[in-house]
């Protein structure tokens, strides 16, 4: 009997007896009284890299407001949908901006959807600049899939969507 409980008191991973017991988020030697002393973990989705995207995101944000206003402002009966998009475009790079910077759950789904409402108005108005020009006379941000902006528009989705799958938060 006393051998039952040493094996259930042993890491399933290392063979090494878990002082703490079966039930200690402890594992081994290395993680001996690390769970108290190890901070809680932290949303690190504005750290290291995702600083930069963050930047190219506001970067965006900043650019795509500017352009919207000025289009909107002084030549909106040209091209009324592409202006409009413009704007959509714009509130699309300041919300993604904001929920990346921003930590916790909530922000992490709405950076998933934003990132995501971006790759598939990229791909649609780009696609429908492409096959439809008479409804897109002025490029927008996402005409052309980005061809303006050196096709980043079109990058930046991708690797946002790749930062946030890697820096998801876990599962509770």
């Amino acid at each position: 009997m006393e051998e039952a409980e040493n094996v259930s008191a042993n890491s399933p991973h290392d063979g090494i007896r878990n002082p703490a017991g079966p039930d200690s988020r402890a594992t081994g030697p290395a993680d001996a009284g690390s769970a108290e002393t190890a901070p809680a973990a932290t949303d690190t989705r504005n750290t290291g890299p995702g600083r930069l995207l963050i930047a190219v995101y506001a970067i965006f944000a900043i650019s795509a407001t500017a352009r919207a206003g000025y289009q909107i402002l002084t030549k909106f009966s040209e091209a009324p949908l592409a202006y409009l998009l413009s704007a959509f475009a714009a509130a699309v790079y300041v919300v993604a901006t904001v929920s990346l910077a921003k930590p916790g759950r909530t922000a992490f789904k709405v950076s998933v959807a934003a990132v995501l409402v971006e790759l598939v108005g990229v791909l649609v108005v780009g696609a429908l600049s492409v096959f439809d020009s008479v409804n897109f006379p002025h490029e927008t941000v996402w005409s052309l899939f980005g061809r303006g902006y050196g096709f980043i528009p079109l990058l930046l989705p991708i690797l946002g969507l790749i930062w946030l799958y890697r820096r998801r938060p876990a599962p509770r």
